[in-house]
């Protein structure tokens, strides 16, 4: 979806063509070989299919005579409970549905158990999925158990108005975005998990896997473009010290990855799997997300500086960038905490109460995982932010002084998030400026110097505070003061 801009149909200066072929070859020569190497651990560790053999039973299975239907609540009474909750006082009374049956006449009452009730309260046009024990029931009032709620419709509703507000805010780049996650689905779904039944080496799955997923998110969500190749190569860097990371702190912490039922259920289905494995590719992939953020983020931020101030040295352009970074780690490792305890609570309370030593609780299974996966994956995070910005730095000075590449097709009519944060950069006190001094390690100009192709969404004047040289008005005043000091 294009917009319209002034410099919407301006053609590509020379240079600036000149520019975008150097930085394509530069970034060509290091990826397509990794893109190879990729694919062709890809085709070596793809699943056999040997796996049907292996029989997990099925939670939901019924023996002959019952089966499993859905209804709709139409109204609720209370009654004594035909099968009171464990240590109940006498006469506890639970929740009695009417149930109208999908596709059946008549209808069914269906006991809600008191700890369900308790929590939710059901109500006339609820969907529920329950059982009929037919002629197996013992008593002809049990003769229907709850089973769980139907949440078809919420969810689905929920989704799509995700996938609205994401398309109508990103719009087309939101809708590769969308489409990107299907794909990332897809190979989690047909590569990463049949291979872990199989008995695949997780490490190489996990890492395999996961640079798949973020070479095809990665160029399908932001385009094929300098910046997006640049945070590709830091998010692999960081994949491959998350990788070598979690295989050393599974092995030194002797994580077992048996927690729950689900756990202990996987591990007496066949030998084959490898719970301790099944987590080790589990925290690989559980970093993807923030990784890829701070990637893209961190690239964006150094061609945007570039272009703001195409003159600074090497040196300037990478501390300029590394401030947003470092502001990019903090919030980065505070979500991945906040997400991990939020998701926790009931499992951080229930330890709370026990009365435990801190350092006992903390290392114990329960915990130990999620923790070594919340720093595991927070080393690869914090790594990748210098290397990106490292990497972007060398190929915007390899390719020259030229306009930086656009992002991607699409002409922006605002200022990006990386921009905001590089002319944020660029507005900062002395003490933190990178452009303040960029002149006093350039050469001096010409009088008259050819001018720069306009990028578009980037000029200069649309930042308030910084001049066409780059330089912001603090900064300038600054110089000349300084100048006039010299003279």
């Amino acid at each position: 979806m294009g917009h319209s801009h002034a410099h919407s149909t301006a053609e590509p200066s020379v240079d600036a063509l000149a520019t975008r072929r150097r930085a394509n070859r530069l970034l060509a020569a290091i990826l397509i070989p990794l893109t190879l190497a990729t694919v062709l651990g890809m085709a070596l560790l793809w699943p056999s299919g040997s796996s049907d053999d292996v029989q997990v039973g099925n939670p939901y299975s019924v023996a002959g005579g019952m089966s499993f239907q859905t209804g709709t609540v139409e109204n609720t009474t209370v009654a004594p409970c035909l099968y009171p909750s464990a240590n109940a006082p006498e006469g506890q009374e639970c929740t009695v549905t009417e149930l109208v049956p999908d596709g059946g006449d008549g209808r069914v009452s269906v006991e809600i158990p008191p700890e369900i009730s308790r929590e939710v309260t059901v109500v006339a046009g609820d969907r529920i999925r329950f059982i009929d024990l037919g002629d197996r029931a013992d008593n002809p009032a049990a003769r229907y158990s709850f089973i769980d709620f139907v949440r078809t419709a919420p969810m689905a509703l929920l989704a799509a108005v995700y996938a609205l507000v994401v398309v109508l805010v990103a719009r087309w780049r939101g809708l590769r975005a969308l489409l990107g996650l299907l794909g990332a689905y897809l190979v989690v779904a047909n590569f990463i998990l049949p291979g872990l039944v199989e008995g695949k080496p997780p490490l190489l799955l996990g890492l395999v896997g996961s640079s798949v997923i973020m070479i095809a998110v990665l160029y399908f969500a932001h385009g094929f473009s300098a910046r997006t190749s640049t945070a590709l190569l830091g998010t692999i860097f960081g994949l491959v010290i998350t990788s070598l990371v979690a295989a050393w702190a599974t092995g030194a912490a002797n994580l077992t990855g048996l927690n729950d039922d689900a756990d202990y259920t996987l591990s007496y289905a066949t030998g084959s799997i490898s719970i301790s494995g099944i987590l080790l590719c589990g925290l690989i992939i559980s970093g993807l997300g923030v990784l890829n953020d701070v990637t893209i983020t961190q690239s964006s931020a150094v061609w945007e500086m570039h272009e703001l101030a195409p003159e600074s040295s090497a040196r300037r352009l990478f501390a300029g960038a590394m401030r947003v970074g470092r502001d990019h780690i903090a919030s980065t490792v505070y979500t991945i905490v906040f997400a991990y305890a939020g998701a926790a609570l009931p499992l951080l309370i229930l330890l709370s109460l026990q009365d435990r030593p801190f350092l006992e609780t903390i290392s114990s299974g329960e915990l130990a995982e999620e923790i070594v996966r919340t720093l595991v994956g927070s080393i690869g995070l914090v790594l990748a932010i210098p290397v990106t910005t490292g990497i972007a730095v060398l190929v915007v000075k390899a390719v020259g002084s030229g306009p930086a590449l656009p992002e991607d097709s699409e002409v922006e009519t605002s200022p990006s998030s990386a921009q905001t944060d590089a002319v944020s950069a660029i507005n900062r006190p002395p003490r933190v400026s990178w452009a303040a001094g960029l002149n006093h390690s350039a050469a001096p100009r010409p009088a008259a110097t050819k001018p720069q192709a306009s990028v578009p969404g980037t000029s200069l004047e649309s930042h308030p505070g910084v001049s066409s040289d780059g330089l912001t008005r603090r900064s300038r005043r600054q110089h000349d003061a300084g100048a006039d000091v010299e003279s």
